[in-house]
């Protein structure tokens, strides 16, 4: 029976850009209010986060492009690390939700100049291409630039896995979206992110799964 041998649990700190979108709800429709709002928790203040999913299924696409992959499970080596419930493959990777670091917390709600709590308003239009004049305008909700998240990773190593080949995936599926751009509206500059080196550590039965 195959069984996992060992996790690896792997840290880093996102630093956002450019303002990043990752749209939430709208609960209701207000005269003035923001057209496109973020994602939020409601239990931390109505702090902006990175949904984990949001993260993992960016790289998991880039990942696909990439490899060549015309559609969702017709990469193996792809479908080994973020598993294909089709054929029943589990996933390897775990991806966290990412939360604010206490130091942009600090900053973001002290801070005059931001539309906000946390975040700011960006104003866009579209320009008619005949009579050059602006229409449809909107406000769009952006995490600024200079924010900080908390990321964490685990990566499940079966015994029957490959752990260099799911390692260096996953290594170049971060530096995939570094490259290109997390949220909506990259084509016209937002969600440019970076990531400061992962820490390592690895876990296994030996010690009780604790570090």
């Amino acid at each position: 029976m195959e069984k996992i041998v060992k996790k690896i649990k792997l840290a880093s700190t996102m630093t956002v850009v450019s303002g990043l979108h990752i749209g939430g709800s709208k609960e209701s429709v207000e005269i003035g209010g923001i057209d496109s709002p973020v994602i939020k928790m409601a239990t931390r203040k109505g702090q902006p986060y990175i949904p984990g999913s949001s993260l993992k299924g960016k790289m998991r696409c880039l990942l696909e492009q990439v490899n060549g992959a015309t559609e969702v499970g017709k990469s193996k080596k792809i479908n080994n690390l973020f598993g294909f419930s089709k054929d029943n493959i589990p996933s390897r990777l775990i991806v966290r939700d990412a939360y604010m670091t206490e130091e942009s917390e600090r900053i973001l709600k002290d801070c005059t100049t931001l539309d906000m709590p946390y975040t700011e308003n960006k104003y866009e239009n579209t320009i008619n291409r005949i009579t050059g004049v602006a229409e449809h305008p909107r406000q769009i909700e952006r995490v600024p630039a200079g924010t900080e998240f908390h990321i964490e990773m685990i990566l499940n190593i079966w015994d029957c896995d490959n752990e260099e080949e799911l390692s260096t995936l996953l290594l170049q599926g971060i530096a995939l979206i570094e490259n290109d751009y997390l949220g909506g509206n990259g084509s016209r500059g937002y969600g440019q992110v970076h990531f400061t080196k992962f820490s390592k550590i690895e876990l296994s039965a030996a010690n009780n799964w604790k570090a």
